[in-house]
Formats: structure tokens, C-alpha cells, sequence
């Protein structure tokens, strides 16, 4: 073989083995960055977390016993009250109401039914008086005449019994006249106009508990009707949390749970437990404007009155119920985590290299692990 052949050799074996390597190259498998954790074992704890408010399980909403006019409230927010010794507003009654025409016409004649009626039963008092007197009296005679056999048994018995009869009618007869009488006066009261009550008929309005003054609904003096909210009064130390989660968390939260309350001002979360679940749910417009079933649980707290002694009524908190926990598990990050098949599954790092591996988890649940 001569040079230039040898030179045509090498040249197309340089040739195969560089197409080779580029094939080689082109065909290998390109590592994809990942990140990785470490696994570790320790306590672990499911929650449901949303934002809530406190409030006091009973507020009372003292209100006017008497239309007329309320006196400027002093006391503030915040102040101490005790039940049935506290005056938390005092009111003075206003006078009738002046009568129109008609209004009189009517209420005139009111008075003059009711005074008709009154001397129909002073009527038929003395009938029932003569009556009864006369029974009495014959009652009295045919004892008489028993006594001297002029007379049976069933004769005096016959007689003794109407005379109980009439005097039972007396007694109806005077309450007869009574009642009319007082329906006298109610017709009369109507047409009573009246003067400004004096300053001695202030009637006053006292603590029905003891607690604090929540809140004034009436500051300065104004005309009220009765019935009309003036204060409301409640005691803090029975303060609870109430927060709405969504219906679908709702069902997994049952009474007893424990709670963390947290983001509430303090130095650490406070413990609680779920009260109840209300069974009625009501629909709420999301921030998104995404209509959403959500349901109140109610909390009650566990941790002494001194540790949360600076909560008010309507203060924000985040309420974080726990749904499972264990003390130590083996614990991964939920990223790590993906369904392969009906299984789930990681990655896990053996010699530089991500290996599929399926494990079991103790928990199937979505919330935010802490």
C-alpha cells in the first residue's frame, strides 16, 4: 500500500470515529438539575388555618323601659359594672301624646261607655244583694220550721243551697262592679294629657350583669321610644373565637380538636378547643369575587384567663385547628411528594442518582403541615 492510500485510511478512520463520538454525544442523556432536602424525623402537625375574631359568648343590649327623653350616658367603654347596683342610663319619661279632635271624640265617648257600664253593675250588685238577702232569710226560716217538724229535710237543704247560690252571685256581682270601675279609669287616662314629668321621676336603668360597658349606643341626651338599644354590657372573662372555614374543611373539624391561636398580639399562641361546628352554613364573597359555603366554628379557650387577659370582644386572631399530629414520624417536604398510579411516590438520592421510590403516608391531608 503506497502513502497516499494509507493517508486515505487514516483519514476516513478519523472520520467514523469523530461521527461516532458527536453520535455518542448527541444520544446521551442530559442530567436535569434538581433540588433535594433532607429527611428527618420529629413532631408533625396537620392545621386548618383561617383568620377569626374574638367575642363574648353572652352580650346583653340594655334598652329604654319607657319612651321619653335619655340623659347624656357618662360612663365609657371599658368601664366596670355591677349587676343590679350600676346605673348605665337614666330616662326621663315624656308626657302623652296630645289628642286631635277625632281622637277626643272617641276617647269622650270611651268615658261615657265605661260609666254606663259601671252603673249597669252597680245595678245588677244591688239585685244580687236583695237576693241574696232573701235567701238568706228564708234559709233561716225553713230551719225554723224544720226544727218544729213543720218542714222536711229536703226543704231545708233545697233552701240553705240558693242561699249559697245568691251569695256566690253577690261576690261576682261586686267584682262585676270593680272591673268596671277600673275600665272607668283607663277610659279617663286617655284623655289625660299631662305636664313634663318632674325631675324626680327619672327612672333608671341598671346593670343586668356584671362585666364591663361594651359599648355606648346612645352618648348624648335624645328622645328614645321604648325598646330602643342604649347600651351594651358583657363580661370579657367568658370571651370565645369564632372563624368561618370553608364547608369542605369544616367536615373534618370535630368538638374537642385542639387549636392554636396565634397572630394575636401576644409573645406565643394560646391553646383552645373546638366548641362546636354550627350545622348551618351561609355563602360568602370571596376578595376574587368567588362565591364560597362556608360554615362558624366556634372556640373556646384553654389557657388560663391571665394569658389572654389584653383580648377584647371583635379582636383579630388566626385560628389554627389541628386535625392530626404525631410526636415523631418521619418527615418530607409535601413538594416531594406525587401520585404514581394509586401509590404515592419520591425521589430519592442513591449514589448522585434519583431513584423512584413509593411510600406510605400517614396522612392524606392538604392542609399546611407546621
Amino acid at each position: 500500500m503506497n502513502r497516499a492510500a494509507r493517508r486515505r485510511v487514516l483519514f476516513w478512520s478519523a472520520v467514523v470515529v469523530i461521527a461516532a463520538a458527536g453520535l455518542a454525544f448527541s444520544l446521551r442523556t442530559t442530567p436535569l438539575q434538581a433540588d433535594v432536602t433532607a429527611v428527618a424525623r420529629g413532631p408533625l402537625r396537620v392545621t386548618l388555618d383561617h383568620e377569626g375574631r374574638t367575642r363574648v359568648r353572652e352580650r346583653y343590649v340594655v334598652a329604654a323601659p319607657v319612651a321619653g327623653r335619655v340623659l347624656r350616658i357618662e360612663m365609657e367603654p371599658g368601664d366596670p359594672v355591677v349587676a343590679g347596683r350600676t346605673v348605665l342610663a337614666r330616662v326621663l319619661p315624656g308626657a302623652p301624646a296630645l289628642l286631635d279632635a277625632r281622637a277626643r271624640a272617641g276617647a269622650e265617648a270611651q268615658v261615657q261607655v265605661a260609666a254606663a257600664n259601671l252603673a249597669r253593675a252597680r245595678a245588677q250588685r244591688d239585685e244580687a244583694r236583695e237576693a241574696s238577702r232573701y235567701a238568706r232569710a228564708e234559709a233561716d226560716r225553713m230551719r225554723n220550721l224544720n226544727a218544729q217538724g213543720l218542714a222536711t229535710s229536703q226543704q231545708l237543704d233545697t233552701a240553705e243551697a240558693d242561699a249559697r247560690v245568691k251569695a256566690r252571685a253577690l261576690e261576682a256581682a261586686d267584682a262585676a262592679v270593680e272591673a268596671a270601675a277600673r275600665d272607668l279609669d283607663v277610659a279617663r287616662a286617655v284623655l289625660y294629657e299631662g305636664r313634663p314629668q318632674a325631675a324626680g321621676r327619672v327612672v333608671e336603668v341598671r346593670a343586668p350583669v356584671g362585666g364591663v360597658l361594651l359599648r355606648r349606643l346612645h352618648e348624648s341626651e335624645a328622645v328614645v321610644a321604648q325598646g330602643e338599644p342604649l347600651v351594651e354590657v358583657a363580661d370579657l372573662a367568658d370571651l370565645e373565637v369564632i372563624a368561618d372555614f370553608l364547608s369542605t374543611d369544616a367536615v373534618r373539624i370535630r368538638p374537642g380538636m385542639p387549636v392554636l391561636i396565634d397572630r394575636w398580639g401576644g409573645a406565643s399562641a394560646l391553646n383552645a378547643r373546638v366548641a362546636r361546628v354550627e350545622p348551618s352554613g351561609f355563602m360568602k364573597i370571596s376578595a376574587l369575587g368567588v362565591e364560597e359555603q362556608r360554615v362558624w366554628v366556634v372556640m373556646a379557650f384553654a389557657d388560663p384567663r391571665d394569658a389572654w387577659a389584653s383580648l377584647g370582644d371583635g379582636y383579630r386572631v388566626e385560628a389554627r385547628v389541628i386535625v392530626w399530629q404525631q410526636p415523631d414520624v418521619l418527615k418530607v417536604a409535601t413538594s416531594s411528594l406525587f401520585r404514581h398510579g394509586d401509590d404515592w411516590a419520591v425521589f430519592v438520592v442513591e449514589d448522585r442518582v434519583a431513584r423512584l421510590r413509593t411510600v406510605t403516608i400517614a396522612s392524606a391531608t392538604t392542609p399546611r403541615p407546621s
